[in-house]
């Protein structure tokens, strides 16, 4: 299970089938979470007005318990963690309170609350460390009533007796270090990691027993620990450079072996394999690892998810491996350009990832990735799949999709293109450059006209079923209607603007036709859906939040909307002009939204 935009992902690994646990209305996205040593319940915090955090069974995505704190002024859960059996869970509040709750979470009772941290300008309190933040509060796995909290400053060990958390005398040396993580190993030792690539050791009474210097890989640099997990043979270890290091418990024969006069540090613990993702200049952020300890799962800072498959056998290996992408590897930055194939189940995305990426809609994978040395700014997609447009900072350039790559074959001098798209039929392509239209041809790349007009950024193009009309809307409040009679008129007198609404208060954001071409809906910053006929505003639907994006189904009877916050699908009846659902989807609001004939896909963006 995973955190992906406005939804947890429970995804099967034998089936690779998703399920999705979305968030609460007005949730201002996903901060924590966490699963029971059994698998059966998670907890998920979103951040908010209020801070929460729900109960779910994993079984049947039914939402068991919610719980926020009593005082109210908790904006997010920063860390949450069961106990052992799944009776109680701790959560930890951030900035500025930095408040920890104990809770019997099925009567939705906090059982004793006490603040961990302190910022600078407030005065100390008692019991509290004088660090600034809390990164990771956890339960043992033995004791329900024993917690540990590490943090900026801050390694701390807490128990729950007489209905209070009462703090154990902490240890001076710690007050300068940045812990990030820890864990408790089955050998009773808790072991936190630092930003300077250290592993202390402690016994669970807090008695440092000794500290191992993080440094995988052949140059043996120390490397930040940012996520550290027990297994049955030790722990693992995942930090800056994409490394994932795994350290074994030494036996009493390894002890008696060991030379004279070696570090007690050396005599608990020895690093058995190293493992390392393609991008060094990436971080594991979190690990993960299957009941049966043969499947290992990490998640990156570049929201990538990465896994490694272990046979019994081979953890006493000693070879080096490469972590392989976990399903196939997705965008890790905004997407800020999507378009959908007519002919083929394809789309087509491009991101501030400097990536453009061809997906299969019916199978959920990555057919094309290709990397540019610049970031592109909009794509489009031949009916045909065989071409894709890509709008860069210098040119627009028209691509072949190849078996294995994506190639240039066309440059075309439009500077910054925001936004292409290619007619319905293929035989043109329609390129923003400025405030103006450029309309091309796809077969011999001649400029056929120029569709001028609109005084400020155009952010919408649409053609009609028959390629005879394009809509185009502006962020100038004004929304025109083109009729294309002939294209192949060099004086352009085969393009005539048969229509125009514009409205100077709204900045336009999309606009689309009907497929019998009489009316046109639009969206933009007024927080209102418009229908135009006859360049006439007939009706207007007021909405609580800002509209961006709009598409009609091929029949003409259903809309879909995209709105800022709380992010969500809008799903309209164009017939009766009624709300009839509506469905969480992303953290950031909806760029793009486009409808093939049997997927709705939408795109992001952080603009």
């Amino acid at each position: 299970i995973y955190p992906a935009g406005a939804n947890s992902i429970l995804y099967n690994v034998e089936t690779k089938l998703q399920r999705f646990i979305p968030v609460s209305e007005c949730s201002g996205g996903i901060t924590a979470m966490a699963v029971s040593a059994s698998k059966r319940y998670v907890a998920i915090a979103e951040r908010g007005e209020h801070a929460t955090c729900s109960i779910y069974d994993l079984h049947s995505l039914r939402k068991r318990k919610s719980l926020s704190p009593p005082d109210g002024d908790t904006k997010e859960f920063i860390s949450l963690a069961f106990s052992s059996d799944a009776k109680y869970v701790i959560t930890q509040s951030g900035a500025p309170d930095w408040t920890l709750y104990y809770w019997t979470w099925e009567k939705t009772k906090v059982m004793a609350h006490v603040r961990t941290a302190c910022i600078p300008s407030d005065p100390v309190t008692p019991g509290v460390s004088g660090g600034t933040a809390v990164y990771q509060v956890s339960f043992s796995p033995t004791d329900n009533t024993e917690l540990c909290i590490v943090g900026n400053g801050i390694f701390a060990l807490f128990r729950y007796q007489e209905g209070m958390l009462k703090r154990s005398k902490g240890n001076k040396l710690f007050e300068t270090k940045n812990f990030l993580c820890h864990c408790w190993t089955i050998d009773e030792n808790i072991i936190a990691g630092t930003d300077d690539g250290y592993l202390y050791i402690l016994h669970t009474n807090g008695e440092l027993r000794g500290i191992i210097t993080n440094d995988p890989g052949p140059s043996r640099t120390p490397r930040a620990v940012h996520a550290l997990l027990p297994d049955s043979h030790g722990f693992l270890c995942g930090g800056a450079g994409g490394t994932l290091a795994m350290y074994s418990c030494l036996d009493e024969v390894d002890v008696i072996e060991a030379p004279a006069g070696t570090d007690p540090s050396n005599l608990l613990y020895r690093r058995k394999r190293e493992f390392f993702v393609p991008d060094e200049a990436t971080t594991i952020r979190n690990i993960g690892m299957s009941p049966s300890e043969e499947t290992l799962v990490c998640s990156l800072d570049n929201c990538q998810i990465f896994a490694l498959r272990l046979s019994a056998g081979e953890f006493n290996k000693t070879d080096d491996t490469k972590l392989e992408p976990f399903i196939q590897p997705f965008h890790h930055g905004p997407v800020t350009g999507c378009d959908t194939c007519i002919r083929k189940p394809l789309i087509v995305t491009c991101s501030s990832d400097r990536s453009v990426r061809v997906w299969n809609y019916l199978d959920g994978s990555a057919e094309l990735v290709k990397y540019f040395p610049e970031e592109a700014y909009s794509v489009a997609i031949h009916p045909s799949g065989l071409y894709i447009l890509v709008g860069f900072s210098d040119k627009l350039r028209l691509m072949n999709l190849l078996i294995d790559d994506i190639r240039p074959f066309r440059e075309f001098t439009v500077r910054g293109c925001r936004e292409c798209r290619f007619s319905n039929g293929g035989q043109y392509f329609a390129a923003v450059h400025g405030n103006t239209i450029q309309i091309y041809s796809t077969w011999n790349f001649e400029n056929l006209v120029n569709l001028k007009g609109h005084n400020g950024k155009v952010r919408s193009i649409f053609w009609t079923a028959d390629d005879a009309k394009i809509v185009t809307a502006g962020m100038d409040g004004a929304i025109y209607d083109w009729a294309l009679k002939d294209l192949s008129a060099t004086s352009g007198s085969g393009v005539k603007r048969e229509g125009e609404s514009i409205l100077k208060s709204c900045s336009y954001t999309c606009a689309v036709m009907t497929p019998d071409g009489k009316s046109i809906f639009a969206v933009g910053s007024d927080r209102t859906l418009k229908e135009i006929v006859d360049s006439q505003i007939l009706r207007e639907l007021e909405t609580d939040t800002v509209l961006t994006q709009i598409v009609l189904s091929h029949s003409g009877r259903m809309m879909f909307v995209g709105k800022i916050f709380p992010v969500q699908m809008l799903f309209w009846s164009t017939i009766v002009a009624t709300l009839t659902f509506c469905y969480l989807s992303h953290v950031n609001y909806p760029y793009h939204v486009f409808l093939p004939l049997k997927a709705l896909q939408t795109a992001q963006s952080a603009r």
